[in-house]
């Protein structure tokens, strides 16, 4: 499960770049109950999604020239340079170069051998989200791909990431973990498009699921305040009533409010 015990290779971070701000901070205040803080004069607009002081997302406004609206998932690296050039090296590329962040890490965006952008987070002063696995918080991340066992040989030679097939209804689920961290170190999976067309429209993508308290009430929460829902709710025998959704502005994510652990 993903908690904030973060190790290489498991998230430890992500944002939404969005053209409206201002909408994104109404969106998610409304749906998640977040507050908005920003990160300073010098950090170009950038700031921190808060749930009760503690820092679940960051976000940001974007150009159309950089990127359609979007949540990008980050995983933890020891050394960002020394991780974008695996990411090289393993057929992937690089969309932004490692940088400093103003003493608080280093940060990159990659691309993996589809194509889909993930970044990278080498913590310094902030390790990583103060909060994940809680209502209102990142609690599973799922990357939509064409090849499930080319992308797990990339996120292998590229995070270390570990894979397990996953007795699933219909079929196997593809499980990732952080090297060495076993089952219960779980934090995401992998999807084949195949297996879902309406992802596959979307092309080779990471999607970040949030955990909620009730799935239904948050897809209506979610529709009055202008999102748009992708996949009603859905009950996942043994995972839990899930949902997927765009904001107002089309950045895609998901919710859960997951099944008791099994003991």
């Amino acid at each position: 499960m993903l908690t904030t015990r973060f190790v290489n290779g498991a998230p430890n971070w992500l944002d939404v770049g969005t053209p409206d701000i201002d909408g994104a901070i109404s969106f998610y205040g409304g749906l998640f109950g977040w507050q908005f803080q920003s990160a300073g004069p010098d950090a170009g607009g950038y700031g921190f999604f808060q749930l009760a002081g503690r820092t679940a997302a960051g976000g940001m406004q974007t150009t159309p020239e950089q990127g359609p609206p979007s949540w990008s998932v980050y995983f933890q690296s020891p050394d960002a340079e020394a991780t974008a050039k695996a990411a090289e090296q393993a057929g992937g590329s690089v969309l932004v170069r490692p940088m400093d962040v103003m003493g608080q890490g280093h940060m990159a965006i990659l691309a993996d051998t589809a194509g889909a952008p993930f970044g990278i987070w080498q913590p310094g002063l902030t390790k990583g989200l103060d909060v994940a696995g809680d209502p209102g918080s990142l609690c599973w991340a799922e990357l939509y791909t064409p090849d499930v066992a080319r992308a797990a040989a990339f996120y292998n030679q590229v995070l270390g990431w570990e894979v397990e097939g996953v007795p699933f209804p219909g079929g196997t689920y593809t499980c990732i973990s952080p090297e060495g961290g076993g089952p219960d170190a779980m934090f995401g999976g992998l999807v084949s498009t195949a297996d879902d067309p309406a992802e596959a429209e979307s092309g080779p993508h990471w999607l970040a699921y949030f955990e909620v308290t009730d799935t239904d009430a948050s897809v209506s929460s979610a529709q009055e305040l202008g999102g748009t829902v992708r996949m009603p709710a859905t009950d996942v025998a043994g995972v839990g009533r899930i949902a997927r959704l765009a904001d107002p502005y089309g950045a895609r994510f998901a919710l859960i409010k997951s099944a008791p652990q099994q003991s």
